[in-house]
């Protein structure tokens, strides 16, 4: 069988989905890579580095989508609002599509991509089991997002991270404000501690709470209980706006004392929750910084700007988008590692085996055979349940 990575499309993105160092496993389970000119470039990756490791190179998108059984992008159409949808007359009836697909977002562009005939593979709905953890691309990006959200925050800040005793006197540490302990919120704790500020945390989830003192930041405590605050994959779930409303009342006096505030409060498949109004980032030291991880999704902060950076009373709101593109080389690995232990475990004997038994392929799976055969996407854009999966 022949994977084939294509150059990323969407506009400033670095990233290939696969990277040399993975091929020769890959080799070793039967599949032959190939790889657009240049896809590998902007990450670090050259088109020699592949060779050298066995992959074939070839002139450009055509001939990957024309010859691959196989193709793994990172924003494939659907997670690519942009220039996705010129790869759709290139898919091919039978083709296996894996990447993020944003399975949530639009339900036509994931019909188009049912009728193009692809069995495509969405990478964010990836179990949260132990066996799935070696392929959870989902979390390696969070990690990314999560480290890079603490320098672009120590970088825009008017203060320094650690404490310093110097001959002019002892500079105080940043306090540093983490909402949202998942996996970004976590490694944002993780990057603020090493750069030696004070960091603390909130999560509606109460199971964070271990996670984040074992990291040495400081867990927030609200008087606040959650409905079912985490669903069966540990996710945390929506709650109603009278949760919302007293959550930001008793979030304002932390966040008004803090230089930094890093939200990364997700909901999968729904708008993130404003958790931080405009009165409370005008209570906020002048100088101090946002860094709003959920900006693609509508933002955790009532004032963040999708993709751009703003100040408002005279704080500043970083709502960047595709984080994890501005570090191209390690997320790339990453991803690709993850990729590769995913396609090695459906591929047997050179051959995509589709198992629905198999949990980690039936939840992932997104289209086959013309339809949207995954439950969770089905009910979610209200399609009635399919007879047979």
């Amino acid at each position: 069988m022949i994977v084939g990575v294509p150059k990323e499309s969407y506009p400033g993105e670095r990233r290939v989905a696969l990277v040399p160092l993975v091929i020769p496993n890959l080799a070793k389970a039967g599949l032959e890579v190939i790889v657009e000119a240049g896809a590998g470039e902007q990450a670090g990756y050259p088109d020699a580095a592949f060779t050298e490791k066995g992959a074939k190179i070839v002139p450009d998108r055509a001939a990957v989508f024309g010859t691959a059984d196989i193709v793994v992008q990172l924003l494939c159409y659907g997670s690519n609002d942009v220039t996705g949808k010129a790869d759709l007359p290139l898919m091919r009836k039978g083709q296996t599509l894996i990447g993020f697909l944003r399975p949530f977002g639009s339900q036509e562009v994931v019909q188009q991509i049912a009728q193009a005939g692809v069995t495509a593979f969405s990478v964010e709905l990836m179990p949260r089991s132990t066996r799935a953890q070696s392929m959870d691309a989902l979390s390696s990006m969070g990690t990314i997002c999560g480290y890079k959200a603490v320098l672009l925050a120590a970088e825009m800040s008017l203060r320094i991270f650690p404490m310093m005793t110097t001959a002019a006197g002892t500079i105080t540490p940043a306090r540093v404000f983490v909402i949202g302990a998942g996996v970004a919120g976590l490694q944002a704790i993780s990057t603020a501690r090493r750069l030696g500020a004070v960091a603390s945390a909130y999560d509606m989830r109460p199971a964070a709470k271990e996670q984040v003192q074992s990291l040495g930041g400081r867990f927030v405590e609200l008087p606040l209980e959650a409905k079912n605050a985490q669903d069966a994959r540990g996710y945390g779930t929506a709650q109603d706006e009278t949760f919302y409303a007293r959550q930001r009342e008793l979030l304002g006096r932390v966040v008004a004392e803090s230089d930094v505030v890093i939200s990364a409060a997700v909901i999968p498949g729904k708008k993130s929750p404003v958790l931080i109004t405009a009165d409370m980032v005008k209570g906020m030291a002048p100088g101090s910084v946002i860094v709003d991880i959920a900006a693609e999704r509508g933002g955790n902060c009532e004032l963040t700007k999708m993709g751009e950076t703003i100040t408002a009373h005279g704080v500043t709101i970083i709502g960047m988008i595709n984080i994890a593109s501005t570090v191209p080389y390690h997320a790339s690995q990453m991803y690709a590692r993850n990729i590769t232990t995913y396609l090695t475990y459906m591929v047997k004997e050179g051959k995509l085996q589709l198992n629905l038994q198999d949990e980690i392929m039936r939840e992932t799976l997104v289209t086959n055979g013309g339809e949207i055969v995954n439950a969770r996407v089905r009910e979610f854009f209200k399609l009635p349940a399919l007879v047979t999966q």
